[in-house]
């Protein structure tokens, strides 16, 4: 929004009953401890008593100043050994504490959660339902398998952590939007840089793991999550669409969202990835 003689603020409204008021603060608390560290991400304003969450009419906002930028050039190798540093000093933050608000990355709450929203609330065609029912459920059990064979430790994540919210200005990478910072696996930050063929893939990621490890530890078996964290994210947005689709702004916004080629196409990605889970993860030395 514009202010007459000064810069341009970004309002940031929440949703009734989306987050509370601690998870919100958490997130603020995250990412001004980054800031703190010269970490480039870019917090909330405060006021003069300290607070970030502002309450006008019934209605929470946080304000922010806005941050000039596009995304980073994925092709461009020093750009990810960039990005890499950044995310290692970020995850040795993330390390140092836990969020005792925010919810867990996990395959309930992103999976299993999400498949059932579906089904009970009939977004599904009937003339798909089978399909998705019986899909789902076997994604679903190849995800459990691929969770339960690595032992990671759950760390303060961006959560969210893809090309469109990483402003890059000045050869220097600046992260925004820590609305879905959650407590969760590491790769988690990593995977969505990621694009191409399986050899552009490991090639992209020694990369972004070079510039990592100079701040932070990774634990290398936590690559046979990706494939198993592209399916829940991709279960859990068309389930986020659907719990939203009653506000007269969605319909609007996303009018090819539950039609029937929708759904199809969203079957053949989910066919897709049980494929993607049969395959060897990326192997990186």
């Amino acid at each position: 929004m514009g202010i007459e003689g000064s810069s341009p603020l970004i309002a940031k409204f929440y949703r009734p009953e989306r987050w509370s008021n601690e998870q919100i603060l958490e997130e603020h608390q995250f990412t001004q401890a980054l800031k703190d560290l010269e970490i480039s991400v870019v917090p909330p304003l405060v006021d003069d008593q300290g607070n970030s969450l502002c309450e006008f009419q019934g209605f929470r906002f946080a304000l922010y100043p806005r941050q000039g930028g596009h995304a980073p050039n994925l092709d461009d190798f020093d750009a990810l050994l960039s990005l890499g540093r950044t995310l290692g000093r970020m995850h040795a933050l993330g390390k140092a504490q836990a969020f005792q608000h925010r919810p867990g990355l996990d395959i309930q709450t992103f999976g299993r959660a999400s498949y059932t929203f579906l089904l009970e609330q009939d977004f599904i065609p009937a003339s798909l339902r089978e399909s998705y029912r019986t899909l789902g459920a076997d994604l679903l059990a190849r995800c459990d398998t691929v969770f339960a064979r690595v032992d990671y430790t759950p760390i303060r994540l961006h959560g969210d952590c893809h090309p469109g919210n990483i402003l890059w200005r000045d050869e220097v990478p600046h992260f925004v939007d820590f609305d879905d910072a959650r407590m969760g696996p590491a790769i988690q930050d990593l995977w969505m840089l990621l694009s191409g063929e399986r050899d552009q893939q490991t090639a992209q990621m020694s990369e972004i793991l070079e510039g990592y490890r100079e701040f932070c530890d990774f634990d290398l078996a936590e690559l046979q999550l990706i494939e198993a964290l592209r399916s829940l994210r991709i279960m859990h947005y068309s389930a986020w669409l659907a719990r939203r689709w009653t506000d007269p702004a969605f319909p609007r916004h996303f009018p090819w969202f539950n039609t029937e080629r929708y759904w199809g196409e969203h079957i053949l990605e989910l066919r897709e990835q049980l494929a993607a889970l049969n395959e060897p993860p990326l192997v990186i030395y």
